[in-house]
């Protein structure tokens, strides 16, 4: 089950870093980004470095607010955040046609919540890929909990370089992971490369929308707040996204921000003006309320030697996430669900296809 205490929250601070060395890696982490002096190059360049610093800095706190699922989802009136996720997650393996048998691969997984309840609702096999050790060792305790080891496994790998030979998976999705690459046609291949021909790909993509101004001051100020409280290198946008897939090879099925059919906002959660709930301890753990009563706690435990020197500087890291994802909602200048559903053509030479 989730780990949710704050005790937990403390112990699991920092994931592989040493508890000694959580405030120089916090600082590391800070000046890649443009906020504290750093530019989008530097970033991609030490991609690695960035997305394994940030997850192992801050997956405790995910788990704490979020669960295991560390996505967003769109919502229906009447419907809980946790409903709604577990409705984003079966609706991606219905697009994606996943059946028993199914030999699948979820890119850039976390801790396992979607790779779970996928393979839970699917009965698919699903094999995670993750680059951050410290994830896949809590998601592996979590798959032998669920009692899912024999349908479930995962992989270290950087998906720039998947571990797996070329046709490997008869379907793919990623559900607010690629978002970390240095270069989407790059990763887009390799999913390209892992899949047989004929077989699907299916994600859910941060992307900075239509409406995004570069010559704006406000604009670009929510998207580095982004970029540094997420462990981004440079947010795409909705076209670039698009035209990633393209050349990577895929043929588009579908295309969509599914933020745009969402009845409740989907910064709703972190946003008390859009009427963020307090009934449940996750629901108030996210609101601004909650968040910072969440920042003064992990004080407390730093001050107490409960949690190691550095952790406020993660939880700011945290309170910028949801400041610069709330911004970006509200203007309807960032979407952390275009949806695309494509897939790798069929091999005309053996007439390969979908089984």
């Amino acid at each position: 089950m989730s780990r949710t205490g704050a005790l937990h929250l403390a112990s699991g601070l920092g994931g592989l870093i040493g508890k000694e060395q959580v405030k120089s890696s916090v600082e590391q982490y800070e000046k890649y980004h443009d906020l504290h002096g750093g530019e989008a190059k530097s970033r991609a360049s030490n991609y690695a470095d960035v997305a394994n610093k940030y997850y192992d800095l801050v997956t405790s706190f995910y788990e704490y607010g979020w669960g295991e699922s560390f996505h967003f989802a769109n919502r229906w009136e009447g419907e809980t955040l946790r409903e709604s996720i577990k409705r984003y997650e079966h609706f991606i393996a219905l697009q994606l046609g996943l059946t028993d048998g199914m030999k699948v691969l979820d890119v850039g997984c976390g801790i396992g919540g979607p790779l779970r309840e996928i393979a839970r609702f699917s009965s698919a096999s699903v094999t995670g890929l993750n680059n951050n050790e410290y994830q896949i060792t809590r998601g592996q305790e979590l798959i032998d909990l669920a009692g899912l080891s024999k349908r479930c496994n995962f992989v270290k790998g950087d998906f720039m370089h998947m571990p797996f030979p070329d046709d490997t998976f008869d379907a793919a999705y990623a559900i607010e992971a690629t978002c970390h690459a240095p270069d989407a046609v790059g990763c887009y291949m390799e999913i390209h490369r892992v899949l047989r021909p004929g077989q699907p790909m299916a994600f859910y993509e941060w992307c900075m929308t239509e409406r995004f101004d570069p010559g704006n001051p406000r604009h670009v100020a929510a998207k580095a707040e982004i970029e540094l409280g997420n462990g981004l290198v440079d947010i795409r946008t909705t076209a670039q996204c698009l035209q990633a897939v393209k050349d990577a090879g895929f043929e588009v099925i579908s295309a969509k921000d599914v933020a745009e059919d969402s009845a409740v906002p989907w910064y709703q959660p972190l946003d008390p003006d859009a009427g963020a709930s307090w009934t449940s301890a996750n629901g108030f753990r996210l609101s601004r309320v909650g968040r910072l009563v969440t920042h003064a706690m992990v004080k407390a435990m730093e001050r107490l030697g409960v949690a190691p020197e550095g952790s406020v500087r993660v939880s700011g890291l945290m309170e910028t996430a949801g400041e610069g994802l709330v911004k970006g909602g509200r203007e309807g200048i960032f979407t952390p669900m275009f949806f695309v559903l494509a897939r790798k053509k069929p091999n005309l030479l053996t007439g390969t296809e979908n089984v």
